[in-house]
């Protein structure tokens, strides 16, 4: 059984993951919002053809549905010749 400290303790940790998750849902559900209420052209705005600068081929478009992303094996890391 737990003392009187721990329980304590253990409400308090409760607590503050219950507060964190809160937030962190909170947040999600404002970036959600934010995407359905633009209906999503605030995601593809900077990879827009006409901005050469930042098109869709760079790194520094923000978000591109058509990238594969792929993470190549490091050296030595298992059967890769």
């Amino acid at each position: 059984l737990l003392s009187l400290p721990q329980k304590w303790a253990l409400l308090a940790l409760s607590a503050c993951s219950s507060l964190c998750c809160l937030c962190r849902l909170l947040g999600l559900l404002v970036a959600i919002g934010l995407t359905l209420g633009n209906q999503g052209r605030v995601l593809l705005a900077p990879c827009a053809v006409t901005n050469s600068a930042l098109a869709p081929v760079s790194r520094e478009c923000p978000f591109d549905p058509t990238r594969v992303y792929v993470s190549l094996p490091r050296a030595g890391a298992g059967d890769v010749p």
